[in-house]
């Protein structure tokens, strides 16, 4: 029996989705497995699999199109079988430029649909015969939704003015959003025409961005119209995209060359473009998707830690009382005369996210002192390896992570009239930079040992400091975890970073006084405090998480076990 394949919600912001590629045609063989199609969605291009077995028996989202969430995707089945009835409604209907009208008498029903089909393309040509002709080829750019809690974006710099010619893959802008500043490539060829936003501007997600076209093309009217431009209705462009043909299927896998090696490695065009991003050697990748291709997930699962020991590695960060990399940049100051300094994008949100986090959710605090001494002596152990150095705070956030698993209540977030237990162990390590606050993700962190947790935190501190961080690096956390002791900062609290549930506060190792076994001695202590949102963990929950994490960190030889 045929199965209705619908666009899928890849995202929790996700409304519709756009078919980058087809990989499979009308026609052919699929497997359960078999990469279907590349579903560009407002975050990502992502690979979607085929769940079933049979033959591709319909195409209802051509590529290039857009389609809501939910709607008909495609339709496999087997060879020859009828599949009418599973067309049938509004989406289907119109796709195939089908009329719901009954056919005249005498007349079969494709001839009926024949009529139809023509009746709006006639009436759209009529309607257009006052106004310029707009060339099927002229492509509107909006501005792109770079992360999920992006609303509008920000232009830092124009790589191209208006006459330029642009190619595919080229670097048409960088944006500035809620997180980072990102490059924004140009999925097409021709003419930079138009630009909607000019460098410093910035404008909302979804708003004209840019016009790429052929030398010469006049687009007044496509901007005087918001950005939309004169098309064909879905009944003629359902005919024209029925007659031409998708793209063969030996298209699926984009092939790239590398410098190191004179193999082609099979890759997809994201993974690519994170791969050059992060400067990962291809060849020391082993791909996890179809026929050994290299997709995104290989590169975000990608550990630099053979990177970290070459010369060209990030500098260390900096530990105890000195500061951390992207330390925010001293002001001027000028006696007797006040200055501004504009808000950047980052700092808007920065606000914006804080302030809905501490008006919204219940805050309540949690304030816990360690002792470090055996804590210090395992970091020594450890560092006087070869090729090995860990700061304190990897081995609270290797703690933390490990007490997550046994308190996942801690590991939730709220919403609406729910709470959802995350099965992943993602923590949030906050970085400071010269315009705010960022949160660098350490996905599956409870999986990750020293060394590896060590090198990731350095290699997105550093890139945080530049602006390098991608969205994707910068979402998903369930957890986080901020550090002032290196200011010498012995307690502080923090404000929850949404839609954690928690945020645990690390201040500086203390050397002090202390009673141990009844007298009265030098020790070494450090004061942690947990903000907790009491809808999510209520107080002897954040208590039990805290009672974990001062056993691991008091006798680090638990976490082994």
């Amino acid at each position: 029996m045929a199965e209705v394949i619908t666009m899928p919600r890849l995202s929790d912001t996700m409304t519709d989705g756009k078919v980058a590629k087809w990989n499979k045609k009308v026609g052919d063989a699929v497997k359960e497995g078999d990469i279907l199609a590349e579903i560009e969605t407002d975050k990502a291009v992502q690979d979607f699999e085929s769940e079933f077995n049979g033959t591709l028996l319909y195409i209802g989202t051509e590529e290039g199109d857009s389609s809501p969430v939910d709607s008909i995707l495609a339709i496999i089945g087997e060879e020859g079988e009828d599949i009418s009835s599973l067309k049938g409604g509004e989406s289907a209907s119109k796709a195939e430029g089908i009329s719901d009208e009954i056919p005249e008498e005498g007349q079969t029903e494709n001839e009926a649909t024949a009529v139809e089909t023509t009746k709006p393309v006639q009436k759209v040509e009529a309607e257009n015969n006052t106004s310029a002709e707009i060339p099927k080829d002229v492509e509107v750019i909006t501005m792109p939704r770079l992360s999920d809690t992006m609303t509008e974006g920000k232009v830092a710099k124009w790589n191209k003015k208006v006459g330029d010619a642009v190619k595919e893959g080229d670097i048409l802008a960088e944006i500035e959003t809620d997180k980072a500043v990102q490059d924004f490539e140009s999925e097409f060829n021709g003419t930079l025409l138009y630009i909607g936003t000019e460098e410093g501007d910035a404008s909302p997600v979804d708003s004209v961005l840019a016009i790429i076209g052929p030398e010469g093309t006049d687009v007044s009217s496509i901007v005087s119209n918001g950005g939309k431009k004169a098309e064909a209705p879905k009944a003629e462009a359902a005919q024209i995209s029925s007659k031409e043909e998708t793209p063969a299927a030996s298209d699926k896998v984009e092939e790239t060359s590398t410098e190191s090696s004179s193999e082609r490695v099979a890759i997809s065009p994201l993974a690519k473009k994170m791969a050059t991003d992060k400067g990962i050697d291809l060849n020391s990748l082993k791909g996890s998707g179809e026929n050994g291709r290299i997709v995104k997930k290989d590169i975000e699962n990608y550990t630099p830690v053979a990177a970290m020991k070459s010369s060209d590695a990030p500098k260390e960060v900096a530990e105890s009382k000195a500061a951390p990399q992207g330390a925010p940049a001293m002001m001027n100051f000028v006696q007797g005369e006040d200055s501004e300094t504009p808000n950047s994008q980052v700092r808007n949100i920065i606000a914006k996210r804080l302030s809905e986090s501490k008006f919204t959710a219940p805050h309540y605090y949690l304030i816990v002192e360690i002792n470090m001494d055996k804590a210090i002596e395992a970091r020594k152990e450890i560092n006087a390896l070869p090729d090995t150095k860990i700061s304190f705070n990897d081995m609270i956030i290797k703690a933390v992570a490990i007490a997550l698993r046994k308190h996942p209540q801690v590991n939730s977030s709220w919403k609406a009239d729910k709470i959802i237990h995350h099965g992943n162990i993602n923590v949030g390590v906050a970085v400071a930079i010269p315009d705010g606050l960022v949160v660098p993700v350490l996905k599956n962190a409870d999986q990750m040992n020293y060394t590896q947790i060590s090198a990731s935190v350095k290699d997105m501190a550093g890139r945080a400091k530049s602006k390098g961080l991608k969205a994707n690096e910068m979402e998903g956390s369930t957890f986080s975890v901020s550090n002032l002791g290196m200011f010498g900062i012995e307690t502080f609290t923090s404000i929850i970073n949404q839609p954690n549930s928690a945020i645990l506060s690390v201040g500086a190792i203390v050397e002090k006084p202390v009673v141990k076994d009844g007298q009265i001695v030098v020790g070494n202590t450090m004061k942690l405090s947990l903000a907790c949102d009491h809808r999510v963990v209520d107080g002897a929950t954040g208590a039990q998480f805290l009672q974990t994490l001062r056993t691991y960190l008091e006798q680090p030889l638990t976490l082994l076990l």
